[in-house]
């Protein structure tokens, strides 16, 4: 078979890439790497050359066929493609373990450190290191009963985490909220009503149809006057893949949980840690649970007296008490009746198109980097664009995809993933390419997709991480872009970018009016920055209640006493939550990030990374939002570095001294 996912010498070819060619070709390259691996691993003098930069390779030709395997599964989900990724994982589950327990590599590994270690350059250093740390973290030193029962985990955990995604995606796409009383429609904006209105029409109904997605559920939350809607979706929302709410039980998410915290558990026992929080840190830049509570515990203490008066402050605008769905509707009418201004209102501001040009005219001035769409490459979906990254000199460094807008067949939330890994090893080189999705409303006819403020700041986040995984110069892939990168400070980058929607100086970039082309007006602008600091400490609270949940549900597991979901969360909403949550919401079955993704015993790092953020970016402010040399500096220490060198240096290396929290507390005014 004519297999497009094993042309590794372009872009991947998305036209022509068929669920069919999955497990072929991942069969392939597995056995090609086995075989390579038992040459490689044969040698009885092993060298930085002879032996890590051949597995560096091979490592790169393993994600160039699994990367558009596991993306397609995401961005489109057909039964099919479903069906070729959960044949495919557990061929590349068993192969990682495999890997990671392969005495000879390893002995090979430690016999390149010990012989050439003084020789090395600081990246070749820190792949050898890094290799093996992970070896011990896979348990390589285990007997081999315990071996094969790491194996058997980490299979059954890849399995269970898939399956968990997929009921999240099955649960959001068997729901929907039909109107047939216009009344139901105040306050919604006119292009979230054409929606609804497209989408009755198109499964044959009258009225109006809401889908469970993330940009109505966000649109019916901030907008509908409609109490009586807001509750609907919004448990629709909070129970998803859970034993209650409309699809109760069917796409049932608790079994799987209790499945998964008692294997992570004995996964990290296995390999010498008391809990799954402490094994999660041996990769991190926080050194100890300690740490990362006592960093939360903080957090929360300072930002509890602010909450507790902007809760106060929402009650009292209401004139009566809120329920979890009344929160946001009347954050957003709070603060349209003291900024005059409002999400929906700045949507005719920000077309997507113009956020693009604006977004690319910053990248410019910032690193000397222009963007530039490529017509004609293979894409999985009409609506998604590929654009080149070039220098200044019109060499192209780099490019992405976007895929910018909500289907059913995709997965909610925002991401950016590796497409292509950058490497230059004596095989070859290869630039780097990114996969960045959103998921905005579709535009309704020839008009374009207008953001909100909120979507704006999403994309410039994702656009970070593009920039960490485009402008790296490491050499190899292991630590090039957002690989090697510690966890906790992957989001740096992502975090940093939020800030440059708030500027003064950029919103003239990456706004202009739908119809009539004008930016932002002054004043408009001068409320819209007024709202940064709006309900922060409420904000910031509902991150940390979220990063306490996961971090004490892996740190405190007692397979005794099983899961405890509900106790954890109540007991971390006494300490920090100011806002009642609803007796039906069960947040935990859908918390993707945590038992589908990579920040189990991580959701801190958003926050964490925050902090470095807010900090790197007070060097813009004082030397100014576009100033080449700041920017530069950022790049090479930051942006270009890869996990070449420790976080905790990089940061260092660009402000010149270790984090301070007190730039993000005077960002979101919760200093004041």
């Amino acid at each position: 078979m004519n297999n497009p996912l094993l042309e590794l010498d372009s872009i991947p070819a998305f036209g022509r890439i068929e669920a069919r060619h999955a497990r072929p070709a991942l069969e392939a390259m597995l056995a090609e790497n086995r075989a390579r691996l038992a040459e490689l691993t044969a040698q009885s003098a092993p060298t930085f050359a002879s032996l890590v930069m051949p597995v560096e390779e091979l490592s790169y030709r393993l994600s160039r066929v699994w990367s558009p395997i596991g993306h397609l599964n995401a961005v489109a989900n057909s039964a099919q493609m479903r069906e070729a990724y959960n044949d495919c994982v557990p061929l590349l589950t068993a192969y990682s373990s495999e890997l990671g327990q392969n005495t000879a590599l390893q002995a090979g590994y430690a016999h390149v450190l010990q012989h050439e270690g003084a020789r090395l350059d600081p990246a070749q250093r820190k792949v050898v290191e890094n290799a093996l740390r992970d070896f011990r973290l896979a348990g390589v030193d285990l007997q081999s009963g315990d071996k094969t029962r790491y194996c058997e985990v980490a299979q059954r955990l890849a399995q269970l985490a898939t399956k968990f995604s997929e009921n999240v995606l099955d649960a959001g796409r068997a729901y929907t909220r039909s109107v047939t009383d216009g009344a139901e429609l105040a306050g919604l904006p006119a292009n979230a009503v054409d929606r609804a209105a497209a989408d009755a029409r198109e499964a044959n109904q009258s009225g109006w149809l809401f889908k469970l997605d993330q940009p109505t559920y966000m649109t019916v939350m901030a907008s509908a006057e409609s109490a009586h809607l807001r509750r609907d979706i919004y448990e629709a929302w909070v129970t998803r893949a859970s034993e209650l709410g409309p699809s109760a039980g069917r796409f049932d998410n608790n079994p799987i949980i209790a499945d998964i915290l008692p294997l992570r558990h004995e996964l990290a026992r296995l390999v010498g840690f008391k809990n799954f929080a402490d094994y999660a840190l041996a990769t991190r830049m926080a050194k100890s649970s300690k740490q990362v509570l006592t960093f939360l515990e903080d957090l929360a203490r300072r930002c509890l007296p602010a909450a507790r008066q902007e809760f106060s402050d929402l009650e009292e605008f209401a004139g009566r008490k809120l329920n979890a769905w009344d929160m946001t509707f009347y954050s957003e009418r709070l603060q349209e009746s003291r900024f005059k201004v409002s999400q929906e209102a700045l949507r005719p501001y920000f077309p997507l198109p113009k956020v693009l040009s604006g977004l690319f005219a910053l990248i410019q001035r910032l690193y000397g980097i222009s963007v530039r769409e490529r017509p004609g490459v293979g894409v999985w979906h009409p609506s998604v664009r590929y654009y080149d990254l070039l220098d200044q000199n019109e060499a192209i460094v780099a490019g992405f995809y976007l895929d910018p807008y909500s289907r059913s067949e995709k997965r909610s939330g925002a991401w950016m993933d590796e497409c292509v890994v950058a490497k230059s090893l004596p095989t070859g080189k290869a630039l780097p390419v990114a996969q960045l999705v959103c998921n905005f409303t579709a535009p309704v006819g020839s008009a374009p997709s207008l953001l909100t403020h909120d979507e704006v700041t999403t994309l410039f986040h994702e656009f970070g991480h593009g920039l960490h995984h485009m402008l790296t110069r490491v050499a190899y892939p292991s630590i090039a872009g957002i690989n090697g990168v510690a966890w906790d400070a992957v989001e740096l980058p992502s975090q940093f970018m939020e800030n440059f929607v708030w500027r003064p100086e950029v919103l003239p970039l990456i706004s202009a009016h739908v119809d009539t082309g004008e930016p932002l007006p002054v004043d408009m602008l001068q409320r819209l920055l007024g709202t940064r600091t709006f309900n922060a400490a409420l904000d910031t609270l509902r991150q940390i209640e979220l990063a306490s949940f996961d971090f004490e549900l892996h740190a405190n597991f007692d397979p005794e006493a099983g899961a405890k979901l509900a106790e954890t969360l109540a007991a971390v909403r006494r300490r920090v939550a100011v806002v009642p949550a609803a007796a039906f919401n069960r947040m935990a079955a859908s918390f993707a990030h945590i038992f589908a993704g990579g920040y189990a015993a991580g959701y801190y790092s958003y926050k964490w990374a925050e902090v470095l953020a807010a900090d790197a970016f007070e060097a813009f402010e004082d030397a100014g939002v576009f100033d080449g040399a700041t920017a530069a500096r950022f790049r090479d220490s930051i942006l270009s570095r890869g996990g070449s060198l420790d976080a905790m240096d990089a940061f260092v290396k660009f402000r010149g001294r270790e984090p301070d929290v007190r730039p993000l507390l005077k960002q979101t005014g919760i200093a004041a």
